[in-house]
Formats: structure tokens, C-alpha cells, sequence
């Protein structure tokens, strides 16, 4: 059960943590990796749970039951566990199983990946206050140090939900903005983009 409270005037934003993935390229689940006092995904959700969203929904699949102990986070009341029965058919079902578990008061949903532990409170924040400010359905960061390279979190409005949920296959929010590029503002970030965690060479870039 939920208990947070949002005053009439703010708008309610959820996290979606996309964690359902096989790990096949890492060759054991890199949402248990140990990291700091806990595993890798931990981080993520602690990072979400240090910004402004006022829930996170973490989407499991692979190894579910073990991945939730690993969480911890059955008295976190902005968290909620779902998961993806489909999860081997890829992100696109999870980023679907995400929306659909959202809070209905939610207008829009910040996309976050399991395997990024670098993304935090700020880098969230920041992208946040370019959705609240932007007229874009649809904002996310980029890299110009990196060329130009996109980044999460993806925000997402809720009136474009339904067009996520009508993708084919294990298609995303980047599909939907090749589709629609006008329904995109970018956020400029200076740096690299976090790690991805795909590899255990990715390892020593955390």
C-alpha cells in the first residue's frame, strides 16, 4: 500500500527501474553484484529514492524471488516489485509491465536502468526539472562531451504512454522518438554518460 502524499499543486512523477534482464552478456545476474552495503540494483533504487520521485517501481524477471531478498525494500513505501512474466522477450515488455504498475495519480514516469548505478539524485533532479519546465512529452539527457551520446533518465509523459505500450517487440522510448522526434527535448550534461554494467570488464569504470 502506498502512503505517499503529493499536494494538489505538484505533479506526481514515478521511477521506472527496468531490472528483469538475463545478464547473459555478464554471465550471472548483475542486479546481485555487491556494491557498497548491498548489491548493484540497490544502488539504483537508492539513488532514485534520494530524488524527488515520489515512487519507484523496480520491474524484475530473471531470478526474481532472489533478487527481491537482495532488495530489501518490503518497508520502503515509495518502492513497489513487479514483475515481468515475459522478461526473456527484452526491455521493451519490462518498460510496459513499468507504466502499467504506476501510481495512477502519476503524469509521468522517469525511465532508469538496473544496471546503472552511477545515475543518481542530482542527475535525476536536474532531468526532472527539464520535464516540469519543458512543453516536450518527452525529455531526456545528452552528452556533448561524449558526441552527443543520450542518457537516463528518460522522462516520459503519461499521454504518451499508450503510443510505449503500441511499440512492437522489445522496442523503447528511443523507437518512439525516432518516430516522433518533435516530442523530444534534450537536456545537455557535462561529462560521459554512466557506466553501463554489461560486462565484468565494465567493472573497474564504476
Amino acid at each position: 500500500m502506498r502512503t505517499t502524499e503529493v499536494s494538489p499543486e505538484v505533479p506526481f512523477v514515478s521511477g521506472i527501474v527496468l531490472a528483469a534482464g538475463m545478464s547473459r552478456r555478464f554471465g550471472r545476474p548483475k542486479q546481485l553484484l555487491p556494491m557498497g552495503d548491498g548489491c548493484l540494483l540497490r544502488c539504483v533504487v537508492d539513488g532514485a529514492l534520494a530524488s524527488r520521485l515520489d515512487e519507484v517501481v523496480v520491474v524484475l524477471g530473471h531470478r526474481a524471488r532472489e533478487v527481491r531478498r537482495a532488495l530489501a525494500c518490503d518497508s520502503e513505501p515509495r518502492v513497489s516489485l513487479v514483475v515481468n512474466p515475459d522478461f526473456a522477450s527484452g526491455q521493451g515488455s519490462s518498460l510496459r509491465c513499468g507504466l502499467r504498475a504506476a501510481d495512477p495519480r502519476a503524469c509521468a514516469a522517469a525511465i532508469l536502468l538496473g544496471d546503472q548505478p552511477g545515475v543518481g539524485a542530482e542527475l535525476i533532479d536536474r532531468i526532472l526539472d527539464g520535464f516540469l519546465a519543458a512543453e516536450s512529452p518527452g525529455v531526456r539527457p545528452v552528452y556533448p562531451d561524449a558526441g552527443g551520446a543520450p542518457g537516463h533518465p528518460v522522462l516520459l509523459a503519461r499521454e504518451i504512454w499508450p503510443e510505449v505500450e503500441a511499440l512492437d517487440g522489445d522496442q523503447g522510448a528511443r523507437a518512439l522518438f525516432r518516430k516522433h522526434p518533435d516530442w523530444l527535448q534534450t537536456i545537455p550534461v557535462a561529462g560521459v554518460p554512466p557506466t553501463d554494467i554489461d560486462t565484468p570488464r565494465d567493472l573497474p569504470q564504476l
